[in-house]
């Protein structure tokens, strides 16, 4: 996956619940910038990278591990509950290892595709790291993967689970109830603001057709347009009231 790294800003949306009582869970949302991107359940959305080969790829600046970005929130990497994978990409599914003690939550389709028939073709798995297929097949192997199939409001108290616009075989993105709002952390199914705002499909999608449903559904699911977090856009970090230089509060 190619991105200009002007326009580049990986982020790691952590969801954790609100000590609130009612019959939904309500979460906190935040933008955690780790490169240039409880008992109180822990729950991140995508887990960034840190393996070698792409920092000789890529330009990569003010790196710090995904794992590591999440200190100021007063979290460790083993806190980490749940994992919510959007996609196989190796900027969102690199990570896995980072986080030991979470379960995986990916689409059931999207894990079969990658773990099985996209290798039997040379050209169907491109941005699919083999060291992070390999890393959720050892998770699935211990019993810490869950399978979402399509849609899904009612797994996770207060999280829903939404079949993305195709941006790979079953990408997906994820709404998340707050105190006060409904955010969709959309990942790579919107990559920038300007996709929302002139309802542009993302460069790189397998139908265009089904990336614009999907952008349009999402908008529907928050509460407003700016609710909906783009997954590679540094607009984010402007947009919301700062916990840290790197992290920003969905509010």
């Amino acid at each position: 996956m190619r991105v200009a790294i002007s326009r580049l800003a990986l982020i790691l949306a952590l969801l954790f619940v609100a000590p609130l009582r009612g019959d939904v869970d309500k979460y906190e949302v935040y933008a955690v910038r780790f490169a240039t991107i409880a008992n109180f359940r822990v729950a991140i959305v995508d887990s960034g990278f840190h393996r070698e080969q792409y920092f000789r790829q890529f330009a990569v600046k003010d790196y710090i591990k995904p794992s590591d970005a999440i200190a100021p929130l007063g979290l460790k990497p083993e806190s980490v509950t749940d994992l919510i994978v959007s996609h196989m990409h190796w900027d969102h599914a690199g990570g896995i290892d980072l986080f030991p003690s979470a379960r995986v939550w990916i689409q059931k389709d999207e894990y079969d595709y990658y773990t099985g028939d996209a290798w039997q073709s040379p050209n169907t798995h491109g941005g699919i790291d083999p060291d992070d297929v390999q890393a959720i097949v050892k998770r699935n192997i211990a019993g810490k993967v869950s399978f979402v199939r399509g849609d899904d409001e009612t797994t996770i108290s207060g999280l829903s689970f939404n079949v993305g616009g195709k941006h790979t075989w079953a990408s997906q993105y994820v709404g998340v109830q707050t105190p006060k709002s409904t955010v969709v952390i959309a990942s790579d199914n919107m990559y920038l603001y300007e996709n929302l705002d002139a309802h542009k499909p993302i460069a790189q999608t397998l139908d265009a057709v089904s990336n614009l449903r999907a952008q349009d559904r999402m908008r529907s699911l928050a509460s407003e347009p700016r609710f909906v977090i783009p997954g590679h856009d540094a607009a984010v970090f402007e947009r919301f009231p700062h916990v840290s230089d790197r992290i920003v509060r969905i509010e």
